[in-house]
């Protein structure tokens, strides 16, 4: 039985050396001269008006959830559109069940409001 738990603690043994050995090499490899342009922000060139923690409405988490809530449900329909065939009558029902649930899902909370941005 130990010995099926070798190669993980050969693998284990490998990165717990690879892994600071690459970051020793890259602090050792890189330039370091920090400059105000390097430390400027570079995504979208603006310099930042107000602090980054600041507080962002309820809203926008309530939207980010049902986004992956519906995300995850419908990722569901693709095992099911691979196996359509075999599942037959039943399987098609079952799935117009799921469909019919998750729209209804959606509607309420659409009529809700949760999905609105102002």
């Amino acid at each position: 039985m130990p010995q099926n738990y070798v190669p993980i603690f050969i693998f284990i043994a490998i990165i717990g050396t690879l892994l600071p050995l690459t970051l020793l090499l890259a602090k050792l490899v890189r330039p370091e001269n920090p400059s105000k342009t390097k430390l400027m922000p570079y995504e979208c060139g603006i310099d930042p008006v107000d602090n980054a923690r600041g507080r962002y409405t309820v809203r926008f988490y309530i939207i980010a959830i049902l986004f992956v809530v519906f995300d995850v449900e419908t990722i569901f329909l693709f095992p099911w559109a691979v196996k359509v065939k075999a599942f037959g009558l039943f399987g098609l029902l079952e799935m117009l069940i799921f469909l019919v649930i998750l729209i209804a899902g959606y509607v309420w909370v659409w009529k809700k409001g949760a999905l609105e941005w102002v």
